[in-house]
């Protein structure tokens, strides 16, 4: 159950990242219904935390904190590229880093959860936390964070990655999907929808979307694809074929996928079915509705299908999402 967060921070903390941990887990939602956290922001090092802006950052050292937290989140800072671009200026920091690297280790030996926000991912690579696992990072730090720790699958082109315990973001906004994807994971899509709702940001975007779009978008008759993501969503039931998508904005099946890969980072077929596995999760904790009946009514047609998405997406098959979720107080 997630209960106590902690963020350690480091020198030259970068306050967005810091901010998006501060106002997932330590904004007091309980008027809505919302869980709330036991949150704290500690020191990662014994010294000074400056912001990369340069005012202090007055937070205590206590890493003691750590040894309970069900989640620990690494925002960006500590790990900056020197001014010429030529090195990551965290040397001095080396000798000072190795307690708070022994606890991040132990929590998650004990199964606790790790969260690097942006380029947090190198402390969790300095604690060899990555090695083995698929990870990310902002993609102009990608190619460093293999270079220096090889044994890490990094992969540049998605959003965030979720490797069991150890859960990785790319930059800045990417940041909030993850926070939101560790709440939707532990507490349902429910809670997850309720605090998005609140920062007013989209309650879910994949974690596989691109990270950027290298080629301009295409000119085309329509500004953006929105309204018919909006009415995809809408009618997740019927049958939804590239040919009839197209049709619907008026271009050919050929320019409209290239087209929806470019706008959304993914397939037609991969967002409809990511789509019909949301619909369901609700469904899952909303209703008492059967698997054959929840997966027509999301457009998968029967059981089978459905668990084979959802374990793909979430992994862990409907029934155990049921079981997890179903029976947990639901906000008003």
């Amino acid at each position: 159950m997630l209960k106590r967060v902690v963020v350690p921070l480091l020198p030259l903390t970068e306050q967005f990242e810091m901010g998006v941990a501060c106002e997932v887990f330590g904004f007091d939602r309980s008027d809505e219904g919302l869980p709330t956290y036991d949150f704290s922001l500690i020191a990662g090092v014994a010294e000074p935390i400056r912001s990369r802006f340069g005012y202090t950052i007055d937070v205590p050292y206590d890493l003691s904190q750590l040894d309970h937290a069900d989640l620990i989140v690494i925002p960006a800072g500590g790990t900056h590229l020197a001014p010429d671009g030529s090195a990551l200026c965290n040397a001095e920091l080396d000798d000072t880093l190795e307690p708070l690297l022994d606890k991040l280790r132990a929590a998650v030996a004990r199964g606790a959860k790790v969260a690097s926000l942006c380029n947090g991912a190198f402390l969790l690579g300095k604690a060899g936390l990555l090695d083995g696992r698929r990870c990310t990072t902002h993609w102009r730090h990608s190619d460093r964070l293999a270079a220096e720790y090889p044994l890490a699958e990094v992969d540049r082109n998605v959003l965030y990655v979720d490797d069991g315990n150890v859960l990785t973001s790319a930059g800045t906004a990417a940041g909030i999907d993850l926070c939101l994807h560790i709440v939707r994971k532990e507490q349902g899509s429910v809670v997850a929808n309720g605090i998005a709702r609140r920062m007013v940001v989209p309650p879910h975007r994949d974690g596989g979307q691109a990270q950027f779009v290298t080629t301009p978008l295409p000119s085309v008759e329509v500004d953006t694809l929105a309204p018919l993501l909006d009415w995809m969503t809408e009618n997740l039931h019927t049958e939804l074929s590239v040919q009839t998508l197209s049709a619907r904005v008026n271009m050919s099946a050929r320019t409209f996928a290239r087209r929806f890969q470019a706008e959304t980072g993914t397939t037609p077929a991969r967002w409809l079915n990511d789509q019909r596995v949301l619909a369901a999760q609700q469904l899952l904790e909303n209703s008492d509705l059967s698997m054959d009946v929840i997966a027509e009514r999301v457009g998968f047609g029967n059981a089978a299908v459905l668990r084979q998405h959802f374990v793909r997406l979430r992994c862990t098959t409907p029934n155990s999402y049921r079981r997890t979720f179903r029976a947990a107080p639901q906000p008003a």
